[in-house]
């Protein structure tokens, strides 16, 4: 049973409201609201929206700037909602489209209460028959597999008549040639597996060759071996290689190999972050200009297959229209890196706001195309609020208690590494930083961290970065909760703990994660994950969050552990396929706060959305 149905304009007018069993207005019509936040103004792809106990559905017109919204109870789950606000739709544009063109349904108001209810009784109705009939099978021609097979079949069929008909010419030359009747024939191309033949012909007389070359007495060059490579310092003495003694693995070994090349790093990152520039900038207008030469010529582009549409002056948008304009662009975001998931909501989401519009000529389908999926790719990447870590450190600090961020993700990212860049970054805002070596698993965790807080120590003396550890098969949590009682007594900023590599799926170390976070409450949690991946990202942030929200809620009743943003890594190794980026945020709606873009210390950068988009429509 419907809680309320409404239809407005996308200006604020409200044309019609049918309250049902509307028990609670406010709340129905605070969850409309909330829709209206979420999915019009903020761009979210899906046309659902939960609110406390209700669910609010949302279709929207955009030929006339019309929504229309039901409110249900959530626990209700009625399948007829998206017929009834298709069917209503269509009612109410047949009957008040004059109106609707020439303004004066905006002034003059609508009586569709009688259409309304007839609409929802007949589709009631129906929705009881359905339930009551006995539920037949469905067919196998009606699934996704069959649509793949067919087209799989279609393909072989193609590949099949063409072998036929290679196979029936060479027949009929035999036969002529056999007979006597053979007539001059066009020359006709090789195929692939008659020059595969042919090599392989090549290949195995250059062989016996070979081998008729060594019978008669000629001995075939002997294949050098692999020699073995002279390292530098090289040798039998073990005395080069042992770092056991402070004096060759201590600060003096830093302080001549890494203080001239120190220095040079040193005021490099102070302030806030720039933008990673990578991606071929000088692309991005090509990418940006409508009116390119790929687009209006034959040449290609992403947007070059929406020359195949035949639109005419003010012809209005339909879904078939769109079809093969989203399904290449499916392909597109998923050569991308972008989980075929996500890339399949941007394309709905992108077709939700183009059908119903009208353009004057091809080339205004194009430009809008295109500006609407940036314009839904730059929401996703500018998300709900924005972290600025030297802020938060600024209030801490004033506050009297450290700035506490904790880094987790799977096994080989490269977690220890950038957390000793942000430790760098710190550093050159002047914080006092304290690293723990939370890792108390992996072997070479706890000294990888040792060489990084002595390498910078050279720099920034007097204690202004510390190492906090206490060696391995301790209890990461209750280290780390020490290492934060340590922080407050001396006085240090900033504490970073670095946790060890796990994969999402094992159940005992995600619980040693959530404890480690419940316990201790890390003022940012920054999920540490690699910009290489696609749809194992969404996987992998997924099942993190979901671990920690589950086991912190176990842990500490009434609280809730989340991630709170992203660090992607080698970010300066994937060109231009930066779905990664949009996969993770898309999932969390976390902000991306830090990219890793080399091996350096000051190889850290925030995110440039603009550059990202134009690489993902490149």
């Amino acid at each position: 049973m419907l809680e309320l149905f409404t239809i407005f304009g996308k200006g604020g007018i409200v044309l019609f409201c049918f309250q049902g069993a509307c028990t609670q207005l406010v709340l129905s019509t605070a969850a409309v609201n909330e829709a209206i936040k979420n999915i019009l103004i903020q761009g979210s792809s899906t046309n659902s929206h939960a609110h406390k106990n209700l669910s609010v559905q949302v279709k929207q017109d955009n030929e006339f700037e019309l929504v229309f919204a039901v409110a249900v109870q959530k626990m209700l789950q009625l399948s007829y909602l998206d017929k009834l606000l298709d069917d209503i739709h269509l009612e109410f544009r047949d009957r008040y489209k004059n109106e609707l063109r020439d303004g004066t349904l905006w002034l003059h108001g609508c009586d569709f209460d009688s259409d309304f209810k007839e609409v929802l009784a007949r589709i009631e109705n129906q929705h009881r028959v359905q339930k009551g009939a006995p539920r037949a099978m469905k067919q196998f021609t009606e699934s996704k597999k069959f649509e793949k097979t067919a087209t799989a079949n279609k393909a072989m069929f193609e590949q099949d008549k063409s072998v036929a008909s290679t196979a029936a010419r060479l027949a009929t030359s035999v036969f002529n040639s056999v007979s006597g009747n053979e007539k001059p024939s066009p020359p006709v191309a090789k195929s692939e597996i008659e020059i595969a033949r042919e090599n392989m012909k090549k290949r195995m007389s250059s062989g016996k060759k070979s081998k008729k070359a060594t019978e008669n007495g000629t001995k075939a060059p002997k294949k050098k071996g692999k020699e073995a490579r002279q390292w530098e310092m090289g040798g039998k003495s073990t005395e080069g290689i042992d770092f056991s003694t402070p004096s060759v693995n201590g600060d003096e070994d830093h302080k001549t190999c890494w203080g001239e090349e120190g220095v040079q790093l040193k005021g490099s990152m102070a302030g806030d972050l720039s933008g990673f520039e990578g991606h071929d900038s000088d692309n991005e207008d090509e990418v940006s200009n409508p009116t390119n030469e790929s687009e209006t010529s034959g040449g290609g582009g992403m947007f070059s297959f929406l020359k195949n549409i035949n639109l005419t002056t003010q012809q209005t948008v339909t879904s078939e229209h769109l079809i093969p304009v989203l399904d290449k662009l499916k392909e597109h975001l998923t050569s991308k890196n972008v989980a075929t998931e996500i890339s399949e909501q941007l394309c709905n989401s992108l077709e939700s706001n183009l059908v119903g519009k009208t353009y004057s000529t091809f080339t205004g389908l194009n430009t809008t195309a295109r500006n609407a999926l940036s314009e839904s790719l730059t929401k996703i990447l500018s998300p709900k609020r924005r972290v600025n870590v030297l802020r938060d450190v600024m209030d801490a600090k004033q506050k009297g208690r450290p700035y506490v961020i904790t880094f987790c993700g799977v096994n080989g990212v490269g977690k220890s590494t950038n957390l000793a860049k942000v430790c760098f970054w710190l550093l050159e805002n002047g914080y006092r930083v304290l690293v723990v070596g939370g890792d108390t698993f992996r072997a070479g965790a706890v000294e990888q961290l040792r060489t990084h807080v002595s390498r910078l120590s050279v720099l920034y003396p007097n204690e202004q970065v510390q190492l906090y550890e206490r060696g391995y098969g301790k209890d990461p949590a209750g280290l780390a909760f020490e290492a934060i009682k340590y922080a407050k007594e001396r006085r240090y900023d900033v504490v970073l703990v670095d946790t060890a590599g796990r994969m999402q799926d094992n159940e005992p170390l995600m619980r040693a994660l959530s404890k480690l976070v419940a316990l201790n409450k890390p003022d940012l949690t920054l999920f540490v994950g690699e910009a290489l991946v696609g749809n194992e990202a969404v996987d992998q942030l997924v099942k993190f969050n979901q671990s920690l929200v589950d086991n912190s809620v176990a842990a500490d009743a009434g609280t809730k552990s989340v991630i709170d943003g992203i660090l992607l890594t080698k970010f300066d190794c994937i060109d231009d396929k930066v779905g990664a980026a949009i996969s993770m945020t898309y999932i969390t709606g976390q902000p991306i706060v830090f990219v890793g873009t080399g091996q350096q210390y000051p190889d850290l950068k925030s995110l440039n959305v603009k550059s990202v988009v134009s690489a993902l429509l490149r």
